[in-house]
């Protein structure tokens, strides 16, 4: 790789720290957490870039009658590249959560603390860290006029916090920005050494189950119908069958297993001696690829149909949550691409995963698009006290540089 473009990162650190103070500084809060949105925050990013040479912008802007302006703003930054077939995209996002307790930060969360070797402030890390470092790389070429092999885009999504509907999955619903060829980096996500890198996440399925039985008194059970106990049975049964039924294991997650755990309880009655004749709980089943959801719901009704049936009880269930999610192949050219710019960047030998979270790779693999994420993050998002190592920016950045730059 070019010099240049290693000593232009290394020497960009106020660069970093005014942009992420910028960005800090405009909370993009969703309208579930009682913000406005992302559009102040984007709209300074779009004029930052615009100053700063990356000029090719367009705005992609999601309906959202929730928040004051009505949009989720979308926008891709482009340069060119010597071929436009094997686009690089680096996908960020602007939204952030909320500061939560703010007794248990030591600074104001939307005020940039400059600590030396760390920043620290509401969003530093997720997702900004993963954003200043792609803009960092991407300056590091446009300023001093060199052109990559293959075009590269940023993208700069929205409401990826919450779900994404009004970001990546409004974009691919909506427009049509992807070829068959690209290939996308997430840097949401990764450990502190920079060596996992995900490739594939299991399928999401969160159920709530409602069963319907009798109340009574509890001294005269024969009276009424359990509903407790028959959810009792229910969640136990599903937890202890389920994984009989769907016995495969992948080494690429860890654990290594579909999981099926009940989770969430919500109260019932408000005495001891008091049968309840309503009970509701939660599933969350984290689900290997190889097994489609509908497989396992299928599952859930013949088990749920033989509980009630014994014990005199209804039962139905509502989906919180289904996710499907295909994988990127271990063997695909993208991660052996970022492999070596990883070695060669950080000398870290990297190795593929699969996560039971999810990530808004899910939606680019679902459209036969390669996306991988990665970054060498402190893991400390969602926190009080959220920070960033300027040295992870530089690193991670002089990493999307050298992909950036190489033939494929």
């Amino acid at each position: 790789m070019d010099t240049r473009i290693e000593q232009y990162i290394a020497g960009s650190r106020d660069l970093v720290v005014e942009l992420q103070r910028e960005l800090t500084r405009r909370p993009a809060l969703s309208p579930e957490s009682g913000g406005g949105g992302e559009l102040d925050k984007v709209t300074y990013l779009e004029g930052w870039l615009r100053a700063h040479g990356i000029t090719q912008l367009e705005r992609h802007d999601a309906p959202d009658s929730r928040v004051p302006s009505g949009i989720r703003p979308n926008l891709v930054a482009t340069i060119p590249g010597k071929r436009d077939d094997k686009r690089l995209w680096i996908m960020s996002h602007t939204d952030v959560v909320p500061p939560g307790e703010r007794a248990l930060w030591n600074s104001d969360p939307w005020t940039v603390v400059d600590a030396g070797d760390r920043l620290i402030g509401r969003g530093v890390e997720d997702n900004q860290q993963g954003l200043v470092s792609s803009v960092l790389a991407a300056l590091s070429l446009v300023q001093q006029d060199i052109v990559p092999p293959h075009t590269v885009k940023l993208l700069f999504v929205a409401d990826e916090e919450m779900g994404s509907e009004y970001g990546i999955q409004w974009l691919l619903k909506n427009r049509s920005l992807f070829k068959s060829d690209d290939m996308v980096l997430i840097p949401d996500g990764g450990d502190p050494r920079g060596e996992t890198i995900e490739v594939a996440e299991k399928n999401l399925l969160w159920l709530e189950i409602r069963t319907t039985g009798k109340q009574c008194h509890g001294s005269r059970p024969d009276q009424g119908a359990n509903a407790h106990l028959a959810a009792c049975e229910l969640a136990v049964r599903l937890h202890d069958e389920l994984p009989l039924r769907f016995p495969q294991r992948d080494p690429l997650f860890e654990p290594d297993r579909s999981t099926f755990e009940p989770t969430k309880h919500e109260g019932n009655v408000p005495n001891v001696n008091t049968i309840p004749g309503e009970d509701v709980f939660c599933m969350d089943m984290r689900i290997l690829p190889c097994y489609p959801v509908q497989e396992v719901l299928a599952e859930v009704d013949r088990i749920m149909g033989e509980v009630a049936q014994k014990r005199g009880v209804r039962m139905e269930y509502r989906i919180l949550q289904r996710v499907e999610s295909k994988a990127t192949s271990p063997e695909a050219p993208l991660v052996h691409l970022l492999s070596q710019a990883v070695q060669k960047v950080y000398g870290v030998t990297t190795r593929p995963i699969g996560i039971g979270g999810g990530t808004v790779g899910a939606f680019l693999r679902n459209e036969n698009i390669d996306a991988v994420v990665w970054g060498r993050l402190e893991e400390s998002a969602h926190q009080p006290n959220e920070y960033v190592l300027i040295a992870n920016i530089l690193g991670d950045a002089t990493v999307m540089a050298t992909l950036m730059m190489q033939e494929r």
